[in-house]
C-alpha cells in the first residue's frame, strides 16, 4: 500500500493529515480549502487542496493547529 502523504520539507519525516482549513485565496479571490499536514517533529505545513501538485507552504499560524 502506498501513501499519498508528503514528507516534511524541513525534517524529511512522513507527515500525516491534519484536516482541511477553509481560507481565502488571493490569486483568484475565491474561498478554498487548504490541506493541513504535520510531522512527528511538530512542523506544520499546508497546501491548496485543489492544487495538490503545488509545493507545501509553512503554515503562518501553527499555534492554532497543535
Amino acid at each position: 500500500m502506498t501513501s499519498d502523504a508528503p514528507d516534511c520539507p524541513e525534517c524529511r519525516q512522513p507527515m500525516e493529515s491534519g484536516g482541511l482549513v477553509l481560507s481565502g485565496r488571493e490569486d483568484d479571490n475565491r474561498r478554498a480549502c487548504r490541506a493541513l499536514w504535520r510531522c512527528p517533529e511538530r512542523h506544520i505545513w499546508w497546501n491548496w487542496a485543489d492544487r495538490p501538485d503545488e509545493p507545501l507552504d509553512a503554515c503562518p499560524v501553527p499555534e492554532l493547529f497543535r
